[in-house]
């Protein structure tokens, strides 16, 4: 028979009976009196092991492209990802792009895809928010609602001087509206307010249709790319758009 004990023994009293036991009494004893320091410290030891391997494995991230009211197949996705890495040689066991799909904006409520705008703006604002959303390839709904948000660099300003690539990329230039202010706000207590805006007009995107690789993917419909005004990404998204023209 086990010799008595408990939790409530002391230090040197466990030590004292860990000496007097053997083979698998002493197990027990181990056992009984260590497994909740034990219990925490394999916790303490898996969670820190998950970290550094999370760490260690975590790939860095060199460009976030969106694609919004834009559906791409499979040849399109590596085509705007690994391919691209593989064309400016950046190893992709390390580095990745992320892009986003399955997002639409849409106010038509006819639309097959009205009921996921409301969890797509979600997601677009969240992404916009924690800079992690460098380029977005949209239709033209898409593309009127980030240039009148003023989420979008004008084209003059994201290249501030007429490089090779701007020349190429000029005639492709698109321009859309940018709201300066306007009175939606007191639409909402006045129904029968008139909605008044101002406005300008500026370069806010790039028509792709020019693009090889947009062409390949066959799209019906115009899909245009924009840059989001607070990237981080700015070197990434020159060779981007060297890559989508090359």
């Amino acid at each position: 028979m086990l010799p008595a004990y408990h939790t409530g023994i002391s230090g040197a009293g466990a030590l004292k009976n860990l000496r007097r036991l053997h083979g698998k009494q002493k197990l027990q004893f181990l056992w009984d009196y260590y497994k909740l320091p034990l219990a925490v410290l394999c916790i303490a030891v898996s969670v820190a092991a998950y970290s550094i391997y999370g760490h260690m494995t975590q790939k860095n991230t060199i460009l976030y492209t969106a694609l919004i009211n834009v559906t791409a197949g499979e040849e399109l996705r590596q085509n705007l990802t690994d391919a691209f890495l593989k064309s400016i040689d950046i190893d992709s066991s390390k580095n990745n792009c992320q892009l986003y799909t399955g997002l639409y904006l849409t106010e038509d409520m006819n639309s097959a895809y009205h009921a996921y705008t409301y969890a797509s703006r979600m997601k677009i604002l969240a992404a916009i928010d924690a800079r992690q959303m460098d380029v977005a390839l949209m239709d033209q709904e898409a593309f009127d609602a980030f240039s009148q948000n003023g989420y979008l660099y004008e084209m003059d300003c994201f290249f501030s001087e007429h490089t090779p690539l701007y020349e190429t990329l000029k005639p492709y230039f698109a321009e859309n509206t940018v709201i300066l202010k306007d009175n939606s706000l007191d639409l909402y207590f006045d129904e029968t307010a008139i909605y008044d805006a101002e406005t300008e007009t500026h370069v806010m995107g790039i028509d792709l249709s020019g693009s090889p690789v947009i062409q390949k993917a066959g799209f019906r419909d115009t899909v245009y790319l924009g840059i989001l005004k607070n990237t981080l990404h700015k070197d990434a998204v020159i060779e981007f758009l060297q890559y989508l023209y090359s």
